[in-house]
C-alpha cells in the first residue's frame, strides 16, 4: 500500500509528460466518458463507511484520466489499476475523517504550492486547461483532489508522528550526490506539420505528406529570410499544445522528447533554426531560445523534496497497519461485488508479498 499523493500524482505526471513530449496532440476526447456512463446507468455508491461514501463517477473520473494519459504516452496501465485507485480513494477519505483544522491548513498550503508549480510547466493557463479537458477534468476538479490528498497526508503524518530533521535531510543530500544533478535543459519553439491524423494516428495520404514537406521547407526559407518564427508558428503549426504561444515549449531534458526531435534540439545553438526534422508526428522546425547547462541542485532547493521523500519512506513502513485499523473502525464496505472481489484479491496478494519479504530478511534486521 502506498500512502502518498497518488491520485493527483497519476493525473499530474501524465499531464506534464504528455504535454512536454508533444504527445498530447492525439490525446483528445469528444465527451466525458464517466458522464456518459452515469447518464446510462446512474451513479451508484461503490463504497460506504462511517462519515463518507464514494460514488462510481469519482472512481471513473480518475481511472479515465489516467488511461487517457497512458494512451497518449503509448503505455498500458496494470490490470489491477482500477482497484488500486479505489483503495487509495478509500484511504484518502478515511484519513480525512481524522483531519484537524491544522491538518487542513497545512494540506491546503502544500496543495497550492504543488498546483502553482504544475501550472508553470505549461506555456499558459489556457494550455493547462485544454490539457485537463482532454482527460475529462476541470481545474477545480484537479485542485480539489490535490487539496484532499494533501490534507489526508498531513493527517497521516500527524497520526504516525512522522518528522524529518534538517540533519537527516543534509545527510541524505551528501550521501546521494547523483540524485541532485540537474541535466542540461533546452528551451525551444517549434512548428509542426502533422503527417498523421491527430484522432486516429493513421498516416495521411502520400500526396498530403508531400505537400506538407514542401510547406515546411517554404516556412524555413521564410524564417531564414527574416520572418518571425513565433508568428509563423501561431499561423501554421498543428501542435495544439504550443500553437497559441508561438510554438514555445517548456524546458526539457534528454529523454522527454521523441529521439529525432531531441537530437536536433540539443545540437542547435541559441537562436539557431533547425533543418526540417521528421518524427512520428510529422515535420518540425525547431528554434532554440536558450540552454541551461547541467548543474548540481543546491541543498536549500532540494531540502523540501528530500524531507518529503524521507517522510514517505517512514510512512510506507508504518501506514499499512494504521490504515487497516482505521478502515475497520470506520466500517468501510465496498458495495460493488466485482470491485470487492478484486480488492480482496489485491489485499491478499499484498499480504503474501509482505510476508515473503519479511521471511527473506536476514535474522536480526529491522529495516
Amino acid at each position: 500500500m502506498k500512502i502518498t499523493s497518488f491520485v493527483s500524482a497519476v493525473l499530474m505526471a501524465g499531464l506534464v509528460s504528455s504535454q512536454a513530449a508533444t504527445q498530447n496532440l492525439a490525446a483528445t476526447t469528444n465527451a466525458n466518458p464517466e458522464t456518459a456512463m452515469s447518464a446510462l446507468f446512474g451513479d451508484p455508491v461503490v463504497v460506504k463507511a462511517d462519515g463518507f461514501q464514494i460514488k462510481r463517477s469519482e472512481l471513473d473520473q480518475v481511472v479515465t484520466g489516467a488511461r487517457a494519459n497512458a494512451a497518449a504516452a503509448g503505455q498500458q496501465l496494470p490490470s489491477d489499476f482500477t482497484v488500486s485507485v479505489l483503495d487509495q480513494l478509500i484511504t484518502i477519505q478515511s484519513l480525512l475523517q481524522t483531519a484537524t483544522p491544522a491538518d487542513r491548513v497545512a494540506g491546503t498550503q502544500e496543495a497550492d504550492v504543488l498546483f502553482t508549480n504544475l501550472v508553470k510547466k505549461f506555456p499558459s493557463p489556457e494550455a493547462f486547461d485544454r490539457q485537463l479537458k482532454a482527460v475529462g477534468m476541470t481545474v477545480a476538479d484537479l485542485r480539489a483532489k490535490a487539496v484532499q490528498e494533501a490534507v489526508a497526508k498531513a493527517a497521516l503524518k500527524r497520526e504516525l508522528n512522522i518528522n524529518t530533521s534538517d540533519e537527516d535531510a543534509k545527510a541524505y543530500y551528501n550521501q546521494h550526490p547523483a540524485d541532485f544533478e540537474q541535466p542540461e535543459l533546452v528551451h525551444a519553439r517549434h512548428i509542426l506539420l502533422m503527417t498523421i491524423d491527430p484522432e486516429t494516428r493513421q498516416p495521411l495520404s502520400t500526396n498530403t505528406v508531400a505537400s506538407k514537406r514542401q510547406q515546411i521547407q517554404d516556412l524555413r526559407k521564410r524564417i531564414l529570410a527574416g520572418e518571425d518564427f513565433a508568428t509563423l508558428a501561431k499561423e501554421y503549426s498543428e501542435d495544439r499544445g504550443s500553437k497559441e504561444n508561438g510554438g514555445e515549449l517548456p524546458e526539457f531534458s534528454r529523454g522527454q522528447m521523441v529521439p529525432e526531435f531531441e537530437a536536433a534540439a540539443f545540437t542547435l545553438s541559441s537562436n539557431q533554426v533547425s533543418e526540417v526534422v521528421t518524427t512520428v508526428f510529422g515535420f518540425h522546425l525547431i528554434k532554440v531560445l536558450d540552454k541551461t547547462p547541467a548543474k548540481r541542485i543546491d541543498f536549500a532547493t532540494a531540502e523540501p523534496e528530500i524531507k518529503d521523500g524521507l517522510a514517505r519512506l517512514k510512512i510506507s513502513k508504518l501506514a499499512p497497519d494504521y490504515v487497516k485499523k482505521l478502515r475497520a473502525g470506520q466500517h468501510v464496505e465496498i458495495t460493488d461485488t466485482n470491485l470487492k472481489a478484486l480488492d480482496e484479491q489485491m489485499q491478499a496478494t499484498q499480504a503474501a508479498e509482505a510476508a515473503a519479504a519479511a521471511a527473506a530478511k536476514p535474522a536480526g534486521t529491522n529495516n
